[in-house]
């Protein structure tokens, strides 16, 4: 950590940090995001304010304080969205910090985030999602290169699984059963089920991968033998969107997004679309669909309680 953090506020963080863990069964990689955005905004404070500032001094920052840093983030280049994920960070280790130590911590709380417009995904239409699953596996120099491609664009697609949550499968898992059970955000337990098309297109893969499919070793191999990575996923779906004309949304993460999509369009519940995504909430479920309003509406009438008690009134 900086040299600008006092000791007393390392052990605070790292403290949080360990709390966070334990507690709200937050990810790893979003324990380290936390860690990140405080570690620049403790920094920013030794620095604002003359010198590392102890556990106690924290307690003390006041609003012209919160404004200070982020005038300082937004000049050094953070967009709106990203203070914000920030503020929020900071905001969550204030609420910690002032219940533990005893302090008002309105000063921090009431910062205002600024304000950004949700860039809601963009899902591809059925025919585009094929032809990025087909073109992927055909594009790579070597055979086994473009089925493992192939393979793990479809789990995407067919099973509506995260590129980490495809490259979190390992050897054991083979053969794939009709159901997966997938660890996804925050340790959350999904049962995700295996269509055909994806459960033949690992077998693929795996019968021309040249590395032995042991147990404990990821099912995704790279040419060396190492566990897949997901930059290499991006790169091969980046490489069809190119050849293909599609635009630049089309990348692994919108094969989900058109998972959902098309699945609700299909006629599914999206109660039950949120459950196989591992969202927590219907909302965010809904964000990730791009369906239009008559069809939510039709959603809406068909599963809400008063709309179906106002039909048979009728």
């Amino acid at each position: 950590m900086s040299l600008a953090i006092s000791d007393g506020a390392r052990a605070a963080l790292s403290a949080w940090i360990d709390h966070m863990r334990a507690l709200d069964n937050a990810a790893e990689n979003t324990l380290k995001a936390y860690q990140t955005d405080l570690v620049g905004f403790l920094t920013f404070l030794g620095e604002h304010l003359g010198g590392p500032q102890g556990r106690g001094a924290l307690a003390g920052v006041v609003l012209r304080d919160m404004r200070a840093w982020m005038a300082h983030e937004r000049a050094a280049g953070s967009s709106a969205r990203t203070l914000a994920r920030k503020l929020s960070a900071v905001k969550n280790f204030y609420r910690w910090l002032s219940d533990h130590d005893d302090f008002d911590a309105t000063a921090v709380l009431s910062t205002r985030a600024p304000k950004f417009t949700n860039k809601l995904p963009r899902p591809l239409a059925a025919d585009a999602a094929m032809r990025v699953i087909e073109t992927t596996g055909v594009q790579a120099r070597q055979d086994w290169v473009g089925a493992r491609d192939m393979a793990v664009v479809t789990l995407m697609y067919g099973c509506g699984l995260r590129v980490s949550e495809a490259l979190g499968l390992t050897g054991a898992d083979m053969p794939l059963p009709e159901v997966l059970r997938i660890t996804g955000k925050g340790g959350k337990v999904r049962m995700v089920p295996v269509l055909p098309v994806a459960r033949e297109a690992v077998e693929a893969y795996v019968s021309l991968c040249p590395h032995p499919m042991e147990a404990d070793v990821a099912l995704f191999r790279g040419v060396r033998g190492g566990a897949l990575g997901a930059r290499q996923v991006q790169k091969a779906v980046e490489a069809s969107r190119l050849q293909l004309g599609l635009p630049a949304s089309a990348t692994p993460h919108a094969m989900r997004h058109s998972f959902a999509t098309h699945l609700l369009n299909a006629g599914g519940d999206l109660r039950a679309i949120q459950e196989l995504l591992g969202h927590a909430s219907l909302s965010t479920t809904q964000a990730y669909t791009a369906v239009d309003a008559a069809r939510l509406m039709d959603i809406y009438d068909a599963a809400h309680p008063r709309a179906r008690t106002k039909s048979r009134a009728d």
